[in-house]
């Protein structure tokens, strides 16, 4: 008798908590508190006048590495990840000023 008390007790809680499941709202919330990358004035270094810098997220993702590339690592690592920033586009000519963001390669520099 005791056991069945639990399983109708475990059952009650389980379709309770379903409930709560499905009335929460369908809502993607993959991309919340991050921007799409633009161009956005950058409030530290516009003191003296307006600087602009690309700002924003871009994807990123993981995935288990291939074994014809595990075979060529120094420390074989299982999974590989890559990702993109935001990032100004090149046009081939010297700009001071960049008009044009997009999600390129990312390129980290050691000062």
């Amino acid at each position: 008798m005791g056991s069945l008390k639990s399983a109708g007790l475990s059952l009650l809680l389980l379709s309770f908590l379903l409930y709560i499941a499905d009335s929460y709202p369908n809502i993607d919330l993959s991309n919340v508190g991050c921007e799409e990358c633009t161009l956005r004035k950058n409030k530290l270094f516009s003191r003296d006048g307006p600087v602009y810098q690309c700002m924003g997220c871009c994807f990123s993702r993981a995935y288990p590495t291939p074994l014809r590339a595990m075979k060529t690592m120094n420390i074989p690592k299982n999974i590989t990840s890559e990702a993109t920033c935001c990032v100004a586009r090149q046009t081939g000519i010297m700009v001071k000023n960049h008009t044009d963001c997009h999600c390129s390669t990312c390129y980290f520099h050691k000062i």
